[in-house]
């Protein structure tokens, strides 16, 4: 049986990739004069920024204020924070998961201050009583710090955790980490290519807590890491 699901929190819980690549693109856009592909996106979510700002330098005369870049995007994120919803599915997967006596946790890029925010929002902070994220680890997503370091809390094995991650970089660090990874992408990440250990659903619908809170289910994963 496994113990403990450990979520990722942007794009998996709420869907904050797709209402940020538009901030993202049309800030860019209008102080950078740069188009901003999706192609180009995806390779940052779950992760940092800097190798996107990097190749925005190079095409500037000078490099970009990034510290005026977060606070013209804030701008706009402040405007549409209060109509970011849950997953379709999000939280009827949630209370099934604690209903089988799992332990929960989160693991994400980003900071504990956004984090806990949205948390509190919608009423989970009583689900989630470990969080790890950047402030506790020397480098996020790809590196598996932040999954070895939520393992560490919940007090399981590796192998005895399931990841629920929508983006390639988040699945990277839970396989990297020996978790048991379930992919649940987004309109911005579903038409990514993920690591073939990981087992892709298309939504929580999928989600079978029979199916994947069953140790075997994660077999022929564990056999080929073995």
């Amino acid at each position: 049986m496994i113990k403990a699901v450990i979520f990722d929190f942007d794009g998996t819980i709420i869907d904050t990739e797709t209402p940020w690549f538009e901030i993202y693109r049309t800030v860019l856009k209008d102080d950078y004069h740069f188009d901003l592909t999706l192609e180009e996106f995806v390779k940052i979510v779950g992760t940092t920024n800097d190798t996107l700002f990097d190749k925005i330098d190079q095409t500037l005369k000078e490099p970009m204020d990034r510290l005026l870049f977060k606070e013209r995007t804030h701008e706009h994120y402040l405007k549409i924070k209060g109509d970011l919803p849950l997953r379709d599915g999000f939280l009827e997967t949630l209370q099934r998961i604690q209903e089988n006596g799992i332990k929960l946790a989160i693991a994400s890029s980003s900071h504990r201050k956004w984090i806990v925010g949205f948390l509190e929002k919608y009423n989970l902070t009583e689900y989630f009583p470990i969080i790890c994220s950047a402030e506790d680890v020397e480098e996020v997503k790809p590196n598996p710090a932040l999954y070895i370091k939520a393992i560490e809390a919940l007090g399981v094995e590796p192998d005895e955790a399931v990841a629920v991650e929508d983006s390639v970089n988040g699945s990277l660090a839970a396989i990297r980490a020996g978790i048991n990874c379930l992919i649940i992408p987004n309109d911005v990440t579903k038409s990514l290519t993920f690591h073939e250990n990981a087992k892709l659903i298309q939504s929580y619908a999928e989600f079978d807590c029979d199916q994947y809170l069953n140790k075997n289910t994660w077999a022929s994963k564990l056999l080929e890491q073995s």
